[in-house]
């Protein structure tokens, strides 16, 4: 199905970009943690293909996409050794990779569900990998560097949310037989601008329901 939207050659540049971007915000957190230089990378390497790879475990499509192409294993080495010299001048662009990251996560929610449902999951299931897809290799950087994950936090801007619905929406056109390339692009372009408006906006899910705790909450 993946072939039918994007030609073989688009969908791999797609996805190594993703992957560069993924990878950048992994080494740009080690270095805030002051790991070393391998730390950095594995952490880089976690954060790019982690939710791929649980996606590819699950489904069954082994071995995962980043052990059978070399190139998706050496970008996130790529991104540690840009980060690694020249951290400072990337923090400063911080914005512009914010804006890539929201890219790579509508692209990711798209691809991954639609190849979950390719391997014969349903159509929850499939929305559900699309997801992993897109958050789960943040969820891995968060948790190696001894953070609770950002997703999982109120005071962050809505990161979850905009990929469920990209996985939806895709999942609703394989319902009704309208997944193609517009559709597909579509969802895409829904996931990244709900990111971007989020983070404009700083839109946040709501706590519990009529909570009363007035205690401090961790930053």
């Amino acid at each position: 199905m993946l072939h039918e939207l994007f030609t073989p050659s688009v969908q791999h540049s797609l996805d190594l970009v993703g992957i560069f971007v993924f990878a950048i915000s992994g080494a740009l957190l080690a270095v805030r943690k002051n790991f070393d230089v391998f730390g950095i990378a594995v952490l880089a390497e976690v954060t790019a293909l982690g939710g791929g790879m649980l996606r590819d475990l699950i489904i069954g499509a082994v071995p995962p996409a980043a052990f059978s192409d070399l190139g998706y294993f050496l970008t996130p080495l790529v991104a540690t050794a840009l980060v690694f010299f020249l951290h400072p001048h990337v923090e400063r662009i911080q914005v512009g990779v914010n804006v890539f990251d929201a890219a790579g996560l509508g692209l990711f929610c798209v691809t991954g569900t639609t190849k979950a449902y390719e391997y014969g999951l349903g159509l929850t299931a499939s929305a559900a990998l699309g997801l992993a897809t897109a958050v789960g290799g943040g969820v891995l950087r968060d948790v190696l560097a001894n953070e609770v994950p950002s997703l999982l936090r109120w005071d962050r801007d809505l990161y979850a949310v905009p990929a469920i619905v990209g996985a939806t929406m895709v999942v609703v056109s394989i319902q009704f037989d309208v997944l193609n390339a517009a559709t597909s692009g579509l969802a895409v372009v829904t996931a990244f601008v709900l990111r971007l408006l989020a983070m404009r906006f700083h839109w946040r899910a709501p706590r519990a329901w009529n909570r009363r705790s007035e205690a401090a909450e961790e930053s």
